[in-house]
């Protein structure tokens, strides 16, 4: 077992667990087209997390011209550049299928408004 944990471990991304279900992401994804590469970024709703270790995915859901499109990833995929958050969205549950059925502003995420860490006031010096 530990040969394949081994294995596993040196195909795995440490970078890519910057988000959660319920954020907006941007998912900078390598397409291949004959001899060429390019970058082409795909954005949306982070509706779905599965699995753990390598076999990790998520799952994208965007609105394209009134259609809803769903697209998987893979986490550790080496044809994913990185993933960049957009806006970070603050949920309830860990799958968000619910959100296929809705429609316009019924199938918006509420925003997590994250606190900026307060810096430790320095004493004031005494005058005198």
């Amino acid at each position: 077992m530990n040969e394949i944990k081994a294995i596993e471990a040196a195909h795995m991304k440490a970078e890519l667990d910057n988000f959660k279900v319920g954020d907006t992401v941007k998912v900078h994804f390598k397409i291949v087209e004959g001899k060429t590469e390019r970058i082409q970024i795909y954005e949306g709703l982070v509706i779905a997390i599965k699995n753990s270790g390598v076999g990790r995915t998520f799952t994208v859901r965007k609105n394209s011209y009134g259609v809803g499109v769903e697209r998987v990833f893979p986490i550790h995929s080496p044809r994913i550049a990185r993933v960049e958050l957009v806006r970070p969205g603050r949920v309830r549950r860990a799958k968000l299928y619910y959100i296929r059925d809705k429609i316009g502003k019924a199938a918006k995420i509420k925003e997590l408004i994250v606190k900026k860490s307060a810096k430790p006031k320095e004493p004031k010096e005494a005058e005198g």
